[in-house]
């Protein structure tokens, strides 16, 4: 350029731009070689640069328990009043440059699918957590919910024993306060759920206070904890911030005070970065009114109040009574009721459905959707009763569904009188063949598929489906041996006069006495 070359020429040659070659120019010009040395860019003056005083405090913020992230702390310097108040940025970058940030990098990173319900009361997520020392040496469990939509902790109840009648307590009394939940999600934990209990599945009495109040029920999946990630991070922010600094506890009740004011805080004081900083009772909206501080409450919540009735820890029933309950029928088919003096074999066809079981110190019914599945004599004792309303959830039954199942002996026989007509039902199978006492008679292709009422009356048997006569032959079964029959019953009814009508719908009286004689 000195030498007469055209600006644009040398800028193309050096691959500069023409603002660069004037300035450098210019400073050639008023100080000669040391004037094109690079300098810094750095501005003269930052009116805007963080002072030293904030950015001690931030420091003194990171370090002092608990040790707050880089939004939070910005969100508390604008909490004091601090103008401008740093930004996120500014403080993470504050915070790296002091040696207060650890990089850590994740070695199998993870993509998480966050959800979250659109209105609170839909969803809690329930879990245990320990931790809570006693001074006698004992170690508590802590039983806590959260709402899934406004993070509010509505059950925080300490339990010396986390069985299941201690949880069941503190979920219905969360209920009361703040109303039933359309939803519940829990781990696989044997106080929530039976589904995995061996050797069969069985309802625990947490299923049944969900089921009694309308509650759907979810589970995560085995091996899943992000399932519930907001209940486990509630129990983080619970141990780093409060259980680890603690002493033991005096007692049980002292526990629940401490834990109770944490929760507190944490509901009404603490903001929830996942709620863009705002308290989780900011957010929650329960079914019934609570009172949240002193004041009394105020009917402003925008759901309707709703009655709550909260299904309570089941009471034993009277010595003799007759109870029913709800179980779910195994692969294997073969359900055990009570301490295991009850087997009663089901058909494989009906796995995984739910059966209503009819039970009493005669006679155990089993019950699908209200039609009889199968009636077997009872061998259950009044501790077996009492067995089942505590593992089974069970109540006082009512009506008998069906007739009694013929008393029997302690030898397993059954007792008749003489001449005394007896009944059972038995399933036709696709040949038209049904088992009775050991043997396989016809009956009729005609019936295959469908449930065949026997009436053995004196020397003859009879066939009845839809309370129409079917067939009459000949007794197949002695007479010695009708105590033995499996399903057996008093008739109680009279013999249908009405036979079916011969033809292509319906077997004919010849077909049933040429298969029974």
């Amino acid at each position: 350029m000195l030498g007469g070359s055209p600006t644009g020429e040398v800028a193309a040659r050096y691959g500069a731009s023409r603002q660069t070659l004037h300035s450098r120019r210019r400073r050639f010009e008023q100080e000669g070689m040391p004037g094109l040395l690079d300098r810094s860019r750095r501005p003269r003056n930052s009116p805007t640069r963080l002072s030293a005083e904030a950015e001690a405090e931030i420091c003194e913020l990171r370090r002092r328990p608990p040790r707050w992230g880089a939004r939070r702390i910005s969100h508390e310097l604008a909490r004091r009043g601090l103008e401008p108040a740093p930004s996120r940025a500014t403080v993470h970058r504050v915070l790296s440059r002091n040696g207060l940030v650890r990089v850590r990098e994740q070695r199998y990173p993870r993509k998480y699918r966050r959800w979250q319900r659109e209105a609170p009361m839909h969803l809690w997520q329930m879990d245990l957590v320990g931790g809570v020392p006693l001074a006698d040496g004992r170690e508590c469990r802590t039983v806590a919910g959260i709402d899934d939509h406004s993070r509010f902790v509505v059950i925080a109840s300490v339990v010396a024993v986390p069985g299941a009648r201690a949880v069941c307590s503190a979920f219905t009394a969360a209920m009361r306060r703040c109303g039933v939940p359309f939803e519940v999600l829990t781990d696989n934990g044997k106080q929530f759920t039976g589904r995995h209990t061996r050797p069969q599945p069985v309802e625990v009495l947490f299923e049944r206070i969900c089921r009694e109040n309308g509650i759907t029920q979810r589970l995560a999946e085995p091996g899943s904890p992000t399932t519930t990630g907001k209940i486990e991070r509630f129990h983080r922010t619970l141990r780093e911030e409060f259980l680890d600094h603690v002493v033991p506890f005096e007692s049980l009740a002292a526990a629940q005070e401490g834990i109770d004011g944490r929760v507190h805080a944490y509901n009404h004081q603490r903001p929830h970065q996942a709620l863009d900083m705002v308290t989780p009772v900011g957010l929650f909206r329960p079914h019934t009114p609570v009172r949240r501080n002193d004041e009394p409450p105020e009917q402003t919540l925008d759901e309707p109040e709703l009655s709550v009735e909260v299904v309570e820890v089941p009471v034993l029933p009277p010595q003799g009574t007759a109870v029913e309950c709800d179980v779910r029928v195994p692969p294997s088919g073969e359900i055990t009721l009570g301490t295991g003096r009850q087997r009663v074999g089901i058909h494989q066809a009906l796995a995984g459905r739910t059966l209503t079981v009819w039970a009493n110190h005669r006679s155990v019914r089993f019950l699908l959707d209200g039609h009889l599945v199968t009636t077997v004599p009872s061998r259950l004792r009044p501790e077996d009763i009492a067995y089942l309303t505590m593992r089974y959830g069970a109540r006082p039954a009512g009506a008998e569904p069906a007739p009694a199942a013929l008393p029997r002996t302690g030898s397993g026989t059954a007792v008749l009188a003489a001449g005394e007509p007896v009944e059972v039902d038995r399933k036709v199978l696709r040949d038209g063949i049904l088992c009775l006492a050991g043997g396989r008679h016809q009956v009729g292709f005609a019936l295959a598929g469908r449930t065949v009422t026997l009436r053995l009356d004196g020397r003859l048997v009879h066939a009845i489906a839809d309370d129409a006569l079917r067939g009459t032959g000949p007794r197949p079964v002695p007479a010695d041996r009708l105590g033995q029959i499996r399903g057996a019953r008093t008739a109680t009814s009279p013999l249908p006069l009405r036979p079916c009508r011969p033809g292509p719908s319906g077997p004919s009286g010849r077909c049933m006495r040429a298969a029974v004689s």
